[in-house]
C-alpha cells in the first residue's frame, strides 16, 4: 500500500490494531483517513516524510534519547501517583487491574489505559505500562480519572546523548501518541545486555 499507519495500535480508527485497521482498508470496510495518522496533505511539510523517531518531537524541539521497553514488556514503564492515592487501597488495585486515566499534572490531553505491575497502598504509588484502549472495552478496569507522572523506566535508545545520571534531559516515550519530548532527571542508569536499562523522574513537559 501507499501509506502504512505509524504502528502505535492506538484503536482510535476502531480497529484493536494498525495492522487490522490495514486489513479493513483492503476489504473496502475502512478508508486511511479514518487513521488519525494519516497525512491529509495539509500538514506542515516540515514533518512529512520524517521518520517516526527523527530526534525532534512534534514542536521541533530536540530530545536527547528514547525511553523503549525493557525486555519482554510492551512499553516502557510509566510510574504514576493518581490524585486520589487513597483509591489503591479503598478500590484494592493490584498487579493486572487496568486502570485509565489522563496524566493532567503534566498537562497531557491523551487518555491513557494502563496494566498494573505493582501497586502500593502505602504511598499510592502505580508502576504501569501503557497497553492501549483496547485492554478496556470489556469494561474491567478502574477509572482513577486524573494522575501525576512520576517517571518512566525502560531501555534508552540514544538519539542526540546518551542519558546521563543526575541530569535533567529531554526524552521520548517511544510510545508517545502526541510525539512530545518529556523533560526528566536521569536518576538510574545500568548497563544491561540489552542496553542501557534507565529511569527518569521529576517529569515535565
Amino acid at each position: 500500500m501507499a501509506w502504512t499507519p505509524p504502528g502505535k495500535d492506538c484503536g482510535a480508527c476502531g480497529a484493536p490494531t494498525c495492522e487490522g485497521f490495514l486489513a479493513l482498508v483492503r476489504r473496502g470496510e475502512k478508508e486511511f483517513a479514518d487513521c488519525v495518522f494519516y497525512r491529509t496533505g495539509t500538514a506542515s511539510p516540515r514533518f512529512e516524510g520524517e521518520p517516526l523517531h527523527s530526534g525532534r518531537d512534534v514542536l521541533g524541539m530536540a530530545y536527547d534519547f528514547i525511553i523503549e521497553p525493557l525486555p519482554g514488556e510492551v512499553s516502557a514503564r510509566k510510574i504514576i501517583l493518581p490524585f486520589r492515592p487513597d483509591l489503591v487501597e479503598k478500590w484494592g488495585i493490584v498487579p493486572g487491574d487496568i486502570v485509565v486515566g489522563r496524566p493532567a499534572g503534566a498537562g497531557c490531553p491523551v487518555q491513557h489505559v494502563l496494566s498494573v505491575l505493582h501497586a502500593s497502598p502505602v504511598s499510592g504509588l502505580l508502576t504501569c505500562l501503557v497497553v492501549g484502549p483496547e485492554a478496556s472495552r470489556g469494561g474491567g478496569f478502574k477509572d482513577i480519572e486524573a494522575y501525576h507522572i512520576v517517571g518512566f523506566e525502560g531501555i534508552s535508545r540514544s538519539v542526540r546523548r546518551e542519558p546521563t545520571f543526575g541530569m535533567r534531559q529531554r526524552f521520548l516515550p517511544g510510545y508517545c501518541m502526541m510525539n512530545l519530548a518529556h523533560t526528566g532527571v536521569v536518576n538510574m542508569v545500568l548497563a544491561k545486555s540489552a542496553g542501557l536499562h534507565v529511569r527518569v523522574e521529576d517529569i515535565r513537559l
